[in-house]
């Protein structure tokens, strides 16, 4: 009887998956010097689609790396750099995009490095190389030269202007606040309602908290050197 086998293989295969997705595990350790380690487990389908995936990138490399460890390394840091961000879900109405801040004379071949808006600086040279690779947007550019200032035309501030608060602010811009960008909230510094317009010099990102704060009449909102906003409860 063919179909008992066949049911009994699908029943251990499933099991098998669902144990796998239970399983799951990615740590990843900065070592403080340039170099990021990590450790993994995944399912074997899974991790057959990325073996593929990196195989084919790295098959074609010249000098007898091909799909050696570093050259499956290589492959993997280049899949990272290529993977479009548009098929990634959005945090905090921006999908996962990197953001490279270097002024305008690195771009054209200077010596000062470069930043990630994860906080890595890196090398001038491959902020040049990463520049125009998916998912990566150089902040002197402003992306695809998109207008940051919308004024009153629309109330919802554009992806490009959030980036672009998203490299100002460097997260929520509460004093004291840490949690990241991806996390935070476009605010009107004057409120839309009351004549605010929707742009970059008039947002600021602030986190779920602190977003409501901001629109609660017992706190006063209070401007930092350095860009900063500290609350005040009202006496």
């Amino acid at each position: 009887a063919p179909e008992i086998g066949e049911a009994e293989e699908a029943r251990q295969l499933a099991a098998e998956e669902k144990k796998a997705e239970q399983a799951a595990r990615l740590t990843m350790h900065d070592d403080g010097h340039g170099q990021t380690h990590g450790r993994f487990t995944l399912g074997t389908a899974e991790a057959d689609m990325f073996r593929k995936a990196l195989q084919a990138l790295a098959s074609p490399r010249a000098g007898g790396e091909g799909l050696s460890p570093h050259g499956m390394g290589l492959a993997f840091s280049e899949y990272i750099r290529r993977y479009p961000t548009e098929q990634l879900p959005e945090a905090g109405g921006v999908s996962a995009t990197v953001v490279v801040t270097m002024t305008l004379e690195t771009l054209l071949g200077g010596l000062k490095a470069a930043q990630l808006d994860t906080g890595t600086r890196i090398s001038p040279g491959l902020a040049r190389k990463i520049a125009c690779d998916a998912g990566v947007i150089p902040a002197v550019l402003s992306g695809k030269s998109e207008v940051l200032d919308a004024g009153r035309r629309r109330r919802f501030h554009t992806k490009a202007q959030r980036i672009a608060m998203a490299v100002r602010d460097k997260g929520c811009a509460a004093h004291g606040c840490e949690r990241p960008t991806a996390a935070c909230h476009a605010h009107h510094l004057v409120q839309w309602a009351k004549g605010g317009g929707t742009s970059v010099k008039g947002g600021v990102l602030l986190c779920p908290r602190h977003h409501t704060l901001a629109h609660q009449q017992d706190y006063d909102l209070t401007h930092r050197p350095g860009g900063k906003i500290t609350f005040t409860r009202r006496e």
